[in-house]
């Protein structure tokens, strides 16, 4: 049985090292879908996920890759969607940006910046008339507070006292534009703090420190039945679209790539496990998740296309 910590490294190793594979495969142009990589931003959505009980429900952003394989683990329908295959989560009309399985509490990936957050709200209505205890959490990026429905879905989630766990990734950017450009105030925390809702806010890179910083929040919401707002501070590796720097696009810097590189989740993660004296541990799970990848990309880029006919599929409801 894993302890807590090799249970944090092995999702953000997973996400990781998914997503490196990625950049060494897309270049083949087998893989269709655009690519938002997490990389760098993987802490949050392992730590959040990690303290959600099973049956939460998650809704994300475009930047999908980490939160999906830390609450689902199906590295292997992962890999079939990104190749666009009749055995991926929703058999490869969906992509990266809109994948999801609603079975392990994926509810949604949404390209549409914002659009998840009324939905986690609507279904958190949900999870309190059925007095489930379930809570809803909505992933979205700094950018999207720049969007009126964030606000009009908090205003509603504090109004009506809703299980609801809003997590904002704040890498300070919306594409290229930062926040300082984009906001006529200086503090988000200081904006929410008008709101009835559970405020948590951290710049820690520590996927630990997150993961008790998430469970705080989400003790929280269980307690009081209010909801609660992770404000978490975060940087981007890659570029915003794609599986490759973009320092030379002049809208942010090398040297603030490396100090956050000198924090990265992962190295932290790590070292802290070698350093417990679970080298040995710490290297079989990365060579057990290396080789899972490995098998799912092959049998990925084995699995059949969908046939013609699944596209007029899952476009309206269906009653069965």
């Amino acid at each position: 049985m894993k302890t807590l910590g090799l249970e944090l490294y092995s999702k953000l190793y997973t996400a990781r090292r998914s997503e490196q594979r990625i950049a060494e495969e897309y270049l083949h142009d087998e893989m269709k879908t655009p690519m938002h990589m997490s990389m760098g931003q993987e802490a949050i959505p392992v730590a959040v996920c990690q303290a959600l009980h099973a049956d939460d429900q998650i809704y994300v952003t475009y930047r999908s890759h980490a939160a999906f394989l830390s609450k689902t683990n199906d590295i292997e329908r992962f890999f079939a969607e990104l190749f666009g295959k009749e055995t991926g989560t929703a058999q490869g009309k969906a992509g990266s940006m809109h994948i999801a399985d609603h079975t392990k509490g994926h509810m949604c990936s949404s390209a549409i910046v914002a659009s998840c957050v009324p939905l986690a709200v609507g279904a958190s209505f949900v999870h309190k008339q059925q007095k489930s205890g379930r809570i809803a959490c909505v992933f979205f990026g700094d950018g999207a507070v720049d969007e009126g429905v964030v606000w009009e879905s908090l205003n509603v989630a504090c109004a009506m006292q809703l299980p609801t766990l809003f997590v904002c990734e704040d890498n300070n950017l919306a594409v290229h534009t930062s926040r300082q450009v984009r906001q006529g105030y200086k503090s988000l925390g200081d904006v929410l703090r008008g709101f009835e809702c559970s405020i948590f806010e951290s710049a820690s890179t520590d996927v630990e420190e997150l993961y008790q910083t998430a469970t705080e929040a989400i003790g929280a919401i269980r307690t009081s039945g209010r909801p609660s707002f992770l404000h978490l501070k975060c940087y981007r590796y890659l570029e915003h679209v794609g599986i490759n720097e973009d320092f030379d696009a002049g809208y942010r810097t090398k040297e603030e790539f490396e100090e956050w590189r000198k924090r990265d989740s992962l190295d932290i993660q790590r070292k802290r496990l070698v350093d417990a004296e679970l080298k040995e541990s710490v290297e079989l799970l990365e060579a057990e998740i290396n080789e899972r990848i490995d098998r799912s990309i092959q049998k990925a880029r084995e699995a059949d296309f969908p046939k013609i006919e699944s596209i007029y599929q899952g476009v309206y409801y269906e009653k069965n």
